[in-house]
């Protein structure tokens, strides 16, 4: 496989450059999309790369999710249903056997720079699945950030941290014996010292780009916190000139790209959460009076991309990539001035349907997508999950819509499309809406949202306002909110809020110690040696497993989905 053909040429013809050679032989991209568990596929790709021109794009590099090494290398079935490099073309002679074409991952004509990423806890169980993707990417990286339990039971990602040999073992075999490059994405340790000498050890195994996550491993979910940027400027200002790092974490909206890196002193910024929430996340605003129908300004200035033209973008790639076959003629995307005649259209026949039945009978009677209908393909089975992501604050307000959309079946493509025309109507009453009554709609929201924030944040101290606070979301949630019409980041609570509003709750275990810790100090203060520790000395030291116990998941709304590392 390693000498495979790949527009043209081999993998292995080419010469293997290192480091910042190799970094600036891809274009030296300064926006990376980051690699996410089954979210980071093809066509989520490709939506991120169409809100850019191509002069933007060659900025922009993108990782695949991330890939189980031993099962990659040794059972085609896995491999095929998450890797699609290649098709069978058409012979024009019938007696010559079908040569293999570039189909979706890593084709060169539109999905590059590619790393495809893998965790892996052994050397030649990597360098068998690295071996087989060589052809179709630019280099491969290995996952030393996931920090959820099926890496703990499957002894991967962040919990090979403590066994720093391993980690050399398995960048070294792949440095010394893959016809590409290898990097390595890690998450930070508990002081600056510990990081410096891990990331180390990672650039002398012969990584060419360490990508450093600014949180540690027991950060995540309800703990997941503010990421430490003061780190990446550390590992910038102690390791060789010549290294290239790649920043990762708090990255919300576009402006915190340049940002991080100005205070990082990073090469590039990555985003994973941030991108799923507004794919458009790496895209230059448009100027006022350049809007175009997908992007909305408001009164006030503020804007972004709908989401309604964000899922029909989503759906055209689906359409013309993965399924081969040209989009549906669809009507220009609605904005104010339009006939508004469909809009009334549209509800008299939800309430028709309303009164026929449930759509998924019928649909299922008339020999349409059903249940039993198994589909493999990984672009089509991360529908459903991108779309709740990306309409979460849509389907906050549209409950009726959220409920359409988990009635879904996997790879049922027309109940998707009907989805998407509820969604496309409903902004256009929300514009229209917006419209009559001067912007009023929504600032009544946005005060709505101020009171309830203020209501319910019961760490907001005199820092409420800023956006740095640690110990409060509430100046970043206003900062980023937009109407619900709007793709927009989901702020998570900071852990100390979580705590307090009820999402995380302590264990009797962890109660009792508390309380015996306020007994033994008198006033209960968290603190070392007199010194306050802040929020981090009010929180259990823990990962999740042991001393928090985290809610359990409601059936009827969608959880958040993985994003690894």
């Amino acid at each position: 496989m390693a000498s495979s053909t790949t527009n043209g040429e081999t993998a292995t013809a080419k010469t293997k450059l290192h480091g910042r050679a190799f970094y600036e032989s891809i274009g030296s991209p300064k926006f990376v999309l980051a690699p996410m568990v089954d979210q980071s596929e093809f066509a989520w790709r490709m939506l991120t790369r169409s809100f850019l021109t191509p002069a933007e794009n060659s900025k922009v590099l993108a990782y695949t999710p991330m890939f189980h090494a031993r099962l990659f290398e040794e059972a085609p079935k896995y491999r095929d249903t998450h890797f699609e490099a290649t098709q069978p073309s058409t012979p024009t002679d019938p007696e010559q056997p079908p040569q293999s074409v570039p189909f979706l991952d890593g084709n060169p004509a539109f999905d590059r720079p590619l790393f495809v990423q893998f965790c892996a806890n052994d050397p030649e169980h990597l360098l068998g699945a690295a071996t087989q993707v060589a052809p179709f990417c630019d280099a491969v990286d290995l996952n030393l950030g996931c920090p959820q339990g099926i890496a703990r039971k499957g002894h991967y990602g962040a919990f090979l941290q403590e066994n720093q040999e391993l980690i050399y073992k398995l960048i070294n075999t792949l440095h010394k014996k893959l016809p590409i490059p290898i990097t390595a994405k890690i998450r930070i340790l508990e002081n600056k010292e510990d990081t410096l000498a891990y990331a180390k050890n990672v650039l002398d195994a012969g990584a060419s780009i360490i990508t450093v996550h600014g949180r540690r491993r027991d950060q995540k979910g309800h703990l997941t916190g503010v990421a430490d940027w003061e780190y990446l400027r550390y590992l910038r200002d102690n390791l060789p000139k010549e290294t290239v790092i790649f920043a990762n974490g708090n990255i919300l909206q576009h402006g915190d790209l340049e940002r991080c890196l100005e205070i990082t002193g990073a090469d590039a910024v990555m985003s994973a959460e941030g991108n799923l929430s507004d794919p458009a996340i790496f895209a230059q605003v448009p100027a006022p009076g350049e809007e175009g129908r997908e992007y909305w300004r408001g009164k006030d200035g503020k804007g972004g991309y709908r989401v309604d033209g964000v899922f029909r973008r989503y759906m055209d790639i689906i359409h013309k990539h993965v399924l081969q076959r040209e989009p549906p003629t669809r009507r220009p995307l609605f904005v104010i001035g339009d006939d508004e005649t469909w809009i009334a259209e549209g509800k008299a026949r939800d309430a028709e349907q309303d009164e026929e039945g449930p759509a998924r009978k019928k649909r299922k009677k008339d020999g349409g997508a059903g249940k039993s209908e198994r589909c493999t393909s990984p672009n089509l089975i991360a529908i459903r999950p991108h779309l709740f992501h990306l309409l979460r604050h849509f389907i906050s307000v549209h409950t009726d819509i959220r409920d359409a959309l988990a009635r879904c079946y996997v790879g049922d493509i027309p109940a998707i499309e009907n989805v998407l025309e509820m969604v496309e109507r409903r902004v256009a009453e929300g514009l229209v809406e917006y419209e009559r009554t001067g912007g009023k709609s929504v600032e009544e929201a946005q005060t709505d949202l101020k009171a309830g924030l203020d209501k319910g944040s019961a760490v907001e101290g005199e820092n409420g306002d800023d956006e740095d606070d640690l110990e409060s979301s509430v100046a970043t949630v206003r900062k980023c909110k937009r109407p619900w019409w709007v793709a927009q980041p989901i702020v998570r609570p900071l852990p100390k809020e979580a705590l307090a509003n009820g999402s995380i709750s302590l264990s009797k275990k962890e109660k009792k110690k508390r309380e015996l810790a306020a007994m033994a100090t008198g006033e209960g203060e968290a603190a070392e040696g007199g010194v306050d520790r802040g929020v981090e000395g009010e929180l259990p030291v823990s990962d999740c497993v042991d001393g928090v116990k985290e809610p359990s998941l409601d059936a009827k709304r969608p959880a958040d989905e993985l994003v690894c590392g």
